[in-house]
């Protein structure tokens, strides 16, 4: 194998390149940058911006943050209220916190910020394109072509694809999709005295389709309201957003943001890498499938990410380059895909029996601590299953019922079979075109969804 020498490294190839500035990409850009690397971080967005997103910090979040990190937190939650489509709730407290509550604009901005001190170089208004692995705008095997909007070619030893859920990284790699949720959400100013009653809970509502539920996380004077189900279910899904405001007597007050968001799970077979390029975060399919926690996932796999692009730049050849990347590949599947295979099985739960589980985290005890230390991060779902024996058997049981096991969510739920497998040939180029048509086919209803009557 070559020797990787730093000097010989060519002005204008970077040694990684980030495609993405949310959690994922500004972790990887932090984790390269922080090894002594050239990295280069691509935003097609002026930040900060928007994203649609809960913001709840769970344990997990906040231990994979880098050193020094302050977390912009505008609430911490010690109460739940959990309800059943409106009705039998119960709140559960912790004298602990059990987790933070942060706008993601502030929390991305500042996770960029933490990547630049590092050493990275931020792009804002760069649009990616596609990249290239082969062909006239690549000098040699040991670089990637990065083509931008503009025409613009960027060159990399490797590459990191964080570009969310409709990725184009993740479309060159061949990311393959499980499940497919669509989300709304809005941003509710309230008055003091209803910011006051909201403050230090949150309240999760399990909704009237398979699958779904719905939240209200309180941020100061706003609270982040949404409803979450598989997609497929678009009209049903805005009509249980506007029940579940005008249900909490919030019709009133007019959003300062509506939106609407697909969330894409990977399968278990699905590839996270492709030559020199890796994929994390929403652009490779990670994130928890009951509840669809995405952050905590992105910034784990980012950091990953991050450190393995660096011995992918490092590789002298094709053969060590894909060695890398396997490992890459394992140390996700070791760990995230763990958590996603016990995630699938509970969505299946809570899909056949969403009372039963109600029931269970509201009135035994053990589940409600189950809860609490999952969010502080002091456990896992994966690690209670290993080692709590009634979990063990009772998610056994399920799997003799039904097919939870294969990878693909409990049925396949939201994903068509044209995204199944997103081709890996070619460059990429049209790897948007499906979840864009199926972001504006059910997503045009998210934008008026809470609106007050």
């Amino acid at each position: 194998m070559e020797a990787y020498a730093p000097d010989d490294v060519e002005a204008d190839v970077w040694d990684v390149v980030v495609v993405g500035a949310g959690p994922a990409g500004a972790t990887a850009a932090y984790a390269a940058a922080v090894a002594g690397r050239r990295v280069l971080l691509l935003e097609k967005s002026e930040l900060p911006r928007y994203k649609t997103c809960g913001g709840g910090i769970i344990g997990p979040s906040r231990d994979s943050l880098p050193p020094g990190f302050e977390l912009p937190l505008q609430d911490r939650v010690h109460a739940v209220t959990f309800s059943l489509q409106g009705r039998f709730a119960r709140t559960r407290r912790s004298r602990r916190m059990l987790f933070g509550l942060i706008n993601r604009p502030e929390f991305d901005a500042q996770l960029v910020e933490h990547a630049q001190k590092a050493g990275a170089e931020l792009r804002t208004g760069a649009t990616v394109t596609r990249v290239e692995q082969h062909g006239p705008s690549v000098p040699d095997r040991r670089t990637v072509a990065v083509v931008l909007a503009d025409g613009e070619t960027v060159l990399a030893r490797a590459v990191v694809g964080a570009d969310g859920s409709a990725s184009r990284i993740g479309a060159h790699v061949g990311v393959k999709l499980g499940q497919v949720d669509l989300g709304l959400e809005a941003e509710i100013p309230v008055p003091p005295s209803v910011a006051e009653d909201w403050k230090g809970r949150v309240l999760i509502d399990w909704g009237p389709m398979p699958g779904s539920y719905g939240w209200v996380f309180p941020k100061g004077d706003t609270l982040t309201v949404g409803v979450i189900s598989a997609r497929g279910e678009g009209a049903a899904t805005k009509r249980y957003m506007e029940d579940f405001v005008a249900r909490l007597g919030l019709a009133g007050f007019e959003p300062s943001i509506s939106s609407g968001h697909l969330t894409r799970c990977r399968t278990d077979d699905s590839p996270l890498s492709r030559g020199r390029v890796l994929v994390c975060g929403d652009a490779a399919g990670l994130l928890e499938p009951w509840t669809r926690e995405g952050i905590s996932y992105a910034l784990r796999s980012g950091r990953l990410a991050g450190e393995w692009a660096v011995r992918v730049a490092e590789a002298g050849d094709a053969v060590d380059a894909r060695r890398q990347a396997l490992n890459y590949a394992f140390a996700i599947k070791a760990g995230l895909g763990v958590e996603m295979a016990v995630g699938r099985r509970m969505l299946a739960l809570f899909e056949r029996r969403p009372g039963l589980l109600h029931a269970t985290i509201t009135g035994f005890r053990p589940a409600w601590n189950a809860f609490a230390d999952i969010t502080r991060g002091s456990a896992t779902l994966g690690g209670m299953v290993r080692s709590n024996g009634m979990a063990r058997r009772a998610l056994e049981v399920l799997d003799r019922r039904m097919d939870t096991t294969s990878g693909v969510g409990p049925a396949g739920r939201g994903v068509g079979q044209k995204e199944r497998s997103v081709s890996p040939e070619g460059d990429g180029a049209n790897a948007s075109e499906t979840p864009k048509g199926a972001e504006a086919s059910e997503g045009a209803a998210a934008t008026g969804a809470p609106e007050a009557p």
